[in-house]
């Protein structure tokens, strides 16, 4: 009888690395938010669930034609999930990073990472009983 991790485990591998990536984006947008024109972008969670369920690949396919062009493999790039923010205020410089909402964002990413880490630990937990036999 074989083992499938990717049925034993689960969406919750693919939220960690969503949320990892998430929280790179909203880092980011805090990094930049004395820069003028800076756009707020965030990733958008069912866009990204649904081309990792589903194995679409909604991102236009790349090929690196010089070695200094950029490797593209990120869940960002083969979801296409990563959009730009609406502010609620726009500002003077037209950057759109409102750093309090991005905190916010930024915090409910890591709660939503932990719950994520929490539920594939659990499911580590049962793996290990199942396999001692306990």
């Amino acid at each position: 009888m074989s083992l499938s991790f990717d049925r034993a485990l689960g969406v919750h591998e693919q939220a960690l690395a969503f949320r990892a990536e998430r929280a790179s984006v909203l880092a980011n947008n805090i990094a930049n938010a004395d820069t003028p024109n800076f756009k707020a972008r965030d990733l958008d969670f069912v866009s990204v669930l649904e081309a990792q369920q589903s194995g679409d690949q909604r991102s236009v396919q790349m090929t690196r034609t010089h070695a200094n062009h950029l490797q593209v493999e990120s869940l960002i790039d083969q979801a296409a999930g990563l959009r730009y923010r609406t502010p609620s205020q726009p500002s003077i410089d037209g950057n759109t990073v409102e750093v309090q909402a991005e905190q916010a964002r930024y915090t409910e990413n890591a709660v939503d990472f932990q719950a994520s880490f929490t539920f594939l630990n659990s499911k580590f937990k049962g793996l290990m009983t199942a396999l001692r036999g306990d």
